[in-house]
């Protein structure tokens, strides 16, 4: 098993992109030009992260205004896990009472990544959504479609691999996903995972670009969102249910990556699960 630190330098590079901030309907509100610079240094022991956001200049005209932040990384955190691929999350450990919270959740492919910093405020009510798109400018590879509830209708097949904060080994298991539609507005899933062939199944109302599921006794939404990518949110945090966070990226039209950030119902953040999903039919 390849190491943490190992996993986190899949990151390393230069990647121009922005911050856009986004209502809880997936629309946007501002979007703020970024630099991130990911170097290694002293035999790749040390990275050094130089992060550069272009804000417009206040009188309207002239050059941007630059906020930069620098940091020099030799281990990485407790609330952090990457995965062997380079896709990360880090957020709160330990959700508590009247105190924000969140998660971010990223992904890295064909030298393009993209990333949801998700909070919520002191009442347990989302506050704010960012997304976060990057690419390698000498690649030049394109951004996908904003994502579609066509995008998603079908049976997919992947592997899952759930990581734990305590550092046991991983658990790798198959999956499947469906997906089709009960009526104009609205979806159906169902989710086969685990040895023991578990399934999870719902139905949700289709708003736009922003799918309710209301069935169960913690309400999410599932926000559809340019580059191919979506972000499943909790409508209210509430101790004593256990949530998750969830965040998806559609990279090629059969190909698709979700990962799922886990609370136990004290609060307590107990597993990362990364899922690489092929769409084998429509």
């Amino acid at each position: 098993m390849v190491g943490q630190w190992e996993n986190f330098l899949q990151n390393l590079g230069e990647w121009h992109g922005s911050f856009t901030q986004l209502s809880t309907r997936g629309e946007v509100l501002k979007d703020i030009p970024s630099i991130l610079s990911l170097e290694g240094f002293n035999d790749n022991k040390t990275v050094r992260l130089n992060l550069r956001r272009f804000y417009p200049n206040p009188s309207g005209v002239g050059e941007p205004e630059v906020n930069e932040l620098v940091l020099e990384i030799q281990a990485l955190g407790r609330d952090t896990l990457f995965f062997e691929n380079g896709a990360f999350s880090l957020g709160t450990i330990q959700l508590a009472p009247f105190s924000e919270c969140g998660a971010e959740l990223g992904f890295i492919y064909n030298y393009r990544r993209l990333r949801f910093p998700m909070i919520y405020n002191t009442d347990g009510n989302l506050s704010k959504i960012t997304l976060i798109r990057e690419k390698q400018l000498d690649k030049n590879v394109p951004e996908r479609p904003h994502l579609t509830v066509e995008d998603l209708l079908g049976e997919w097949q992947g592997e899952a691999v759930t990581m734990y904060p305590d550092g046991r080994s991983p658990d790798i298991y198959s999956s499947k996903m469906q997906l089709h539609l009960e009526s104009s507005d609205r979806l159906v899933y169902k989710i086969t995972f685990g040895s023991n062939a578990t399934v999870i199944s719902s139905s949700g109302r289709i708003d736009g670009s922003v799918l309710h599921f209301n069935e169960g006794a913690s309400p999410v939404q599932v926000v559809l969102l340019p580059d191919g990518g979506s972000c499943t949110l909790p409508v209210k945090i509430e101790l004593g249910k256990p949530i998750f966070f969830e965040a998806g990226w559609l990279v090629e039209p059969d190909l698709r990556f979700r990962m799922i950030r886990s609370y136990n119902e004290r609060g307590e953040w107990v597993s990362l699960t990364l899922v690489t999903e092929r769409k084998v039919s429509h």
